[in-house]
């Protein structure tokens, strides 16, 4: 056994060295893999940031409550009294101001982006005071909260850099008022900086709301009193209500959009996939051919033909794992942290994100490249293995 791996070693070593006597066709192959892995990172780095952004603010003991048979806040309506009940309820945490609860109403309304000029479908939001200390990962980053009764507004940190408008102290038209943005708030990446805050009971009568809402966040006692309050809620027959985890209504929010872009990234990627592998291929191949007497002088030596189709593999995969991580390298200078804007098509509101490439992903595009390496290099190091001696000694 030690002397069979003496020879793999052995071999694989002098084949390795002999990488720059082929370099043309081992740039080529390198140069292909690291295109596939940069691709795929980058695209699916696209993926992982909306996720994040969308469920960065996500949280076990908050709750969000929208009417019966509703998906989206978009489509939902809750009358005040229906407030009322939902805040009385059990498990909800209190302080000496009353139950931790904010109801909400949600508009888009249209901004232009700073970077192109056109107009996007931005999230104004109207929340209670107690929104602050239902979220919790609510920071504000310049100037103030809004106050009570007045048509003021804060944006978040992403929508004040992706949307004009909404320099702090501007003030901008929105529906038939004027607003004054009197502050900028950060909330961890997630969604909520893509949104514009005020005052609930000022945005009802400027959207013609009435005394509705559509939605009740409310901060419960812990994680795990969470089933006793949906079931009470369920239970309610004045109530007829949609209860979530937030952590899970963000998450189904995320769902359609990351799915999508991770099937075209995966697409794309496996259609370069092929033209690298053909270049690896060829790159073995040719390999093989250069190398045909001292392969054959070495089976002629005693070295048994697993060596030899190891020390194939060994360079293909080095090569593979060499673009790979230039690849790797590459998609994380260029996209980790470039900030972007998308469309979230279960509210058609646009989210600012930025793209995230995780060391999850890193080691997903090393793997993806020693895949293309193994594939690339099997074929050619079997063909090497076969080999007849007296034929491929008598080869100039």
């Amino acid at each position: 056994m030690t002397h069979w791996f003496q020879q793999i070693v052995s071999v694989s070593l002098f084949n390795l060295r002999g990488i720059p006597q082929r370099k043309g066709s081992a740039l080529s192959a390198i140069v292909g893999i690291a295109g596939v892995v940069l691709v795929l990172t980058g695209v699916l780095a696209i993926s992982e940031g909306f996720k994040k952004a969308m469920t960065a603010n996500g949280s076990a003991d908050v709750a969000v409550i929208l009417r019966g048979g509703s998906d989206t806040e978009m489509n939902s309506g809750l009358t005040r009294e229906e407030t009322r009940v939902i805040s009385d309820t059990p498990g909800i945490s209190r302080t000496s101001k009353g139950a931790l609860t904010s109801a909400e109403l949600f508009v888009i309304i249209n901004l232009p982006k700073r970077s192109t000029g056109t107009d996007a479908n931005v999230p104004f939001r109207g929340v209670q005071e107690n929104a602050f200390n239902v979220r919790g990962k609510i920071r504000m980053v310049a100037g103030r909260r809004f106050e009570t009764g007045k048509n003021e507004i804060i944006a978040g940190a992403g929508a004040a850099r992706a949307f004009g408008g909404l320099d702090l102290g501007n003030k901008i038209r929105l529906g038939p008022n004027v607003w004054e943005v009197v502050g900028i708030f950060a909330a961890e990446g997630g969604i909520a900086d893509s949104e514009l805050w005020t005052d609930a009971s000022v945005l009802q009568p400027a959207y013609h709301r009435g005394d509705t809402f559509q939605s009740v966040y409310a901060k419960l006692d812990s994680a795990g009193a969470y089933p006793a309050f949906e079931k009470e809620l369920l239970a309610n027959p004045r109530l007829n209500v949609k209860v979530s985890r937030l952590d899970d209504f963000y998450a189904d929010q995320s769902k359609m959009i990351t799915r999508f872009i991770t099937s075209i990234g995966v697409f794309i990627a496996a259609m370069m996939a092929v033209g690298a592998l053909f270049a690896a291929l060829n790159t073995m191949y040719g390999a093989v051919s250069a190398r045909t007497r001292e392969i054959a002088t070495l089976r002629a030596l005693g070295f048994s033909a697993v060596p030899v189709i190891f020390s194939v593999l060994a360079e293909s995969m080095a090569l593979a794992l060499l673009g790979g991580g230039l690849g790797a390298g590459a998609a994380w200078l260029a996209f980790d942290g470039y900030q972007a804007s998308t469309m979230n098509w279960q509210s058609f509101s646009q989210v600012t994100f930025a793209f995230a490439v995780t060391p999850a992903l890193l080691v997903q595009a090393i793997v993806w490249a020693a895949v293309l390496g193994l594939i690339g290099g099997i074929f050619p190091a079997i063909r090497a293995a076969r080999l007849p001696i007296s034929a491929a000694l008598r080869a100039s």
